[in-house]
């Protein structure tokens, strides 16, 4: 068995896209529109797996966009489609949760044990960062940080 990819369904291209590349800096590699069946594919890859995910299509994020009718709005997503959580890992647990905030993403379980914290998309979909290598010495202001809504 091969991984391939992950799905979350989007509700806004360009907030979505935003986030995940122009804050989390992942890199779109393919885009699919569907005229017929109404919908657009848009496959990222993490900058370590760009390469990779250029060659042979995995491992990748595909985010889905159904279009909405003229008379629509743009589906929002809640509980009902959700799933657990997309997890990647990072260099520096704690700089990469300064940059976010500084990006003004609310970290919702920050890094008090310099190991984990968790965000979330636009989508509500819970993303976990993880701390490549051993866990980080425990630091301020994130050892003091309270949790902040759901994760």
């Amino acid at each position: 068995m091969e991984y391939l990819h992950t799905m979350i369904r989007i509700s806004d291209i360009d907030e979505s896209l935003n986030f995940f590349c122009e804050c989390l800096g992942m890199k779109e590699v393919n885009r699919y529109e569907s005229e017929q069946g109404r919908f657009t594919l848009i496959f990222l890859a993490s900058s370590s797996d760009e390469q990779k995910a250029r060659e042979n299509r995995t491992p990748l994020l595909e985010l889905t966009y159904n279009w909405p009718t003229e008379s629509e709005e743009p589906e929002t997503y809640t509980g009902g489609r959700n799933f657990g959580h997309l997890a990647y890992r990072v260099e520096n647990i704690y700089e990469t949760c300064q940059r976010l905030m500084d990006m003004g993403i609310t970290i919702n379980r920050p890094p008090r044990d310099g190991h984990m914290a968790f965000i979330k998309s636009p989508d509500g979909i819970s993303i976990e960062l993880l701390q490549k290598g051993d866990s980080l010495g425990p630091a301020e202001p994130w050892k003091s940080m309270e949790n902040e809504g759901s994760w």
